[in-house]
């Protein structure tokens, strides 16, 4: 285990991670997280950022949507500018002349301070940082789990066992990984 790798991406995960106290709004935050999971296709992200979303009290539409957001009426001028600005920090190889990255910047510009800006940044950034090492570790929700999402009151069972998420195999090291 790389200790210093994983020491700044929990630097980076209490600052900014799903459990941090931040300036912008806990649903755009969630929303921002869940995106980069699908985006990176990490599934042990996409799990918890689900699970999160809905504790955040975000509306089951705009989570069983968020991967194709921009074709519903769902969202804010300023959900849709920070989660554009989200796929394109996600996807920045893909970023060339003709879709220069500051245009994303800009429309961000327009809805938030600074300061909240630069929390987008963060938020966006940890996200990437932790889905990458979720997907170098190989985490993944186990089959324990699937089993136990489908039983009723499993909801309540992890609301009340303490624990981020139960997976069965995880390979995390370290209790309380959140990012």
């Amino acid at each position: 285990e790389n200790e210093a790798l994983i020491g700044i991406a929990r630097m980076g995960a209490d600052a900014f991670g799903y459990t941090a106290n931040l300036r912008i709004d806990r649903h755009l935050a969630e929303l921002l997280r869940l995106r980069v999971s699908q985006l990176n296709n990490c599934t042990y992200c996409l799990n918890l950022h689900y699970e999160a979303a809905r504790e955040a009290g975000i509306p089951r539409a705009e989570i069983d949507t968020l991967t194709a957001w921009w074709e519903t009426e769902l969202h804010s001028e300023a959900e849709q500018a920070a989660l554009r600005y989200a796929e394109a920090l996600t996807r920045a190889a893909d970023t060339d002349r003709d879709a220069a990255f500051q245009r994303f910047h800009d429309a961000l510009a327009e809805h938030f301070s600074r300061e909240e800006i630069l929390e987008i940044v963060a938020v966006i950034v940890n996200m990437n940082v932790w889905t990458r090492i979720k997907l170098a570790e190989g985490a993944m929700p186990g089959r324990a789990l699937a089993r136990k999402e489908d039983q009723p009151g499993a909801d309540e069972e992890r609301r009340h066992d303490g624990r981020d998420m139960k997976l069965d195999g995880e390979r995390r090291g370290e209790e309380g990984f959140q990012c």
